[in-house]
């Protein structure tokens, strides 16, 4: 018996030994690893975090940032200059944390054109179609007496002076401003620029029996009957006032031809004052419009389609029901337009403002341009003219000077790649070309057919 206890008296002692080691030395392992932190002697002192690695990670989660934040600065620098050549990669080197940003031009361009196209108004931010260089532009002109023949002047200079396409101008004049305009063609000698001249007086019983308030008389009704005054081959026109600056090349405006869709035959520029709103005064009765209604200075004309749409019957019976209640018209042509604008709204193409920005009182303008790049046609629609109150008139008015003054000798350039006789959609028509050489003559220009009433006397420059 007594030998049984001491056996299990070993044992234990033993077994506790066994245990004890391990528990020793696990003991003292983690006594080495303890760190005796001195006790803080202020309460203001800072406390260290309870987590030895929280410390590590935000500050690798900080680097991280940055270096983000330099990769970001980098590519708006690389964003913000111009395009560089495609044929390399362009890469940004950032020797402060020793990272590299590799920017692929196609991406970059990419970018500036989602950043132009955000850019409102701006008139780069729309790609306008590509005419080609020795494409004909036909313009249309209603001039008639001295003073707008003074105005038209310099408007012509204006589109000549930005011109890179051959030129076709189409005037419908009285006596007076057929011989100042032929005299002053002719001792230009533009190249690439061919004249036509229809008489105004031919038109005038087309359009008397409508009464007019407007300072234009009867001669600013005439634009209403071009589709049977201009040539029937003709198949489109631009069609500008006399008090018009153009301010860019006339060939961007010809490009948005190629815009029209559906039944769409007239470009047109919203009007920029509230004149069709009648809000202006008391008992303001305009006549009907679309919404704020449509500027008639620059008009983009589908001559064909007018054709085929009957617009001579369209026209007339629209002006005849208006006139039984409005009795007379107060904005000439441009009433009436907006009236069967009205009644067909499918017919029109809206342009944006920068193709008609209109310097009259008490109008929007200033919301069509952000700079001066931006800036296209200029029209002085005011009776004031010159002496229009405007925000930025002086500048506007600097141009208009500038064209005035311009020598029209200096316009006198070739088109490089064109032929002489450019004039293509001319040459179908038909009609005479009265020879370069010599002075101008009163009465020596050809007489030509041009239309199915109207005699047009035709220069060729």
């Amino acid at each position: 018996m007594l030998g049984m206890c001491r056996g299990r008296r070993k044992f234990l002692a033993f077994s506790f030994a066994l245990l004890f080691i391990p528990a020793l030395t696990w003991l003292y392992l983690s006594v080495g690893s303890f760190q005796v932190r001195p006790l803080p002697l202020s309460p203001l002192d800072p406390q260290s975090s309870p987590l030895v690695g929280g410390a590590g990670e935000r500050k690798a989660l900080e680097l991280r940032v940055r270096e983000v934040e330099e990769e970001n600065r980098a590519l708006r620098r690389e964003l913000s200059q111009p395009p560089r050549s495609p044929s390399r990669p362009h890469n940004t080197y950032n020797h402060g944390n020793h990272s590299q940003t590799y920017t692929n031009p196609d991406t970059t361009k990419h970018s500036e054109a989602q950043r132009s196209v955000a850019g409102g108004n701006n008139s780069d931010c729309v790609q306008q179609p590509v005419v080609d260089k020795c494409e004909t532009i036909h313009v249309a002109i209603v001039c008639a007496g001295y003073n707008a023949s003074r105005d038209v002047v310099t408007l012509v200079k204006s589109v000549l002076f930005h011109r890179r396409n051959p030129l076709h101008f189409h005037f419908i004049t009285d006596s007076i401003a057929q011989r100042i305009l032929s005299s002053l063609f002719n001792t230009w000698m533009v190249p690439a620029v061919h004249v036509d001249f229809y008489d105004a007086d031919e038109l005038k019983s087309e359009v008397s029996w409508i009464p007019n308030k407007h300072y234009s008389g009867i001669y600013g009704l005439m634009k209403l009957v071009l589709t049977k005054t201009l040539p029937i081959k003709l198949q489109r026109v631009i069609v500008l006032d006399t008090d018009i600056t153009f301010a860019t090349d006339i060939a961007e405006l010809w490009a948005v031809f190629h815009k029209f869709k559906g039944q769409q035959v007239l470009g047109l520029v919203e009007n920029q004052s509230d004149w069709y709103l009648g809000n202006l005064w008391k008992n303001h009765r305009p006549w009907p419009a679309l919404g704020r209604g449509f500027n008639t200075g620059v008009i983009l004309l589908l001559l064909d389609r007018l054709r085929k749409l009957r617009w001579e019957q369209m026209w007339r019976l629209t002006a005849e029901r208006e006139l039984m209640s409005m009795l007379s018209t107060s904005l000439a042509d441009q009433d009436i337009f907006n009236a069967v604008i009205k009644q067909n709204p499918f017919l029109v193409h809206q342009l944006p403002c920068f193709w008609n920005v209109q310097l009259s009182d008490h109008t929007r303008s200033e919301k069509c341009y952000k700079d001066v790049s931006d800036l296209k046609v200029i029209h002085w629609n005011s009776p004031k003219k010159l002496h229009v109150k405007n925000k930025h008139v002086e500048f506007f008015r600097n141009l208009y000077l500038t064209f005035l003054e311009y020598d029209g000798n200096l316009l006198r350039r070739e088109l490089f790649g064109c032929p002489s006789e450019a004039d293509h959609n001319s040459e179908n028509v038909g009609g005479h070309i009265n020879s370069l050489g010599g002075p101008y003559q009163p009465g020596s220009l050809p007489v030509g057919r041009r239309g199915p009433a109207v005699p047009a006397l035709r220069s060729g420059l």
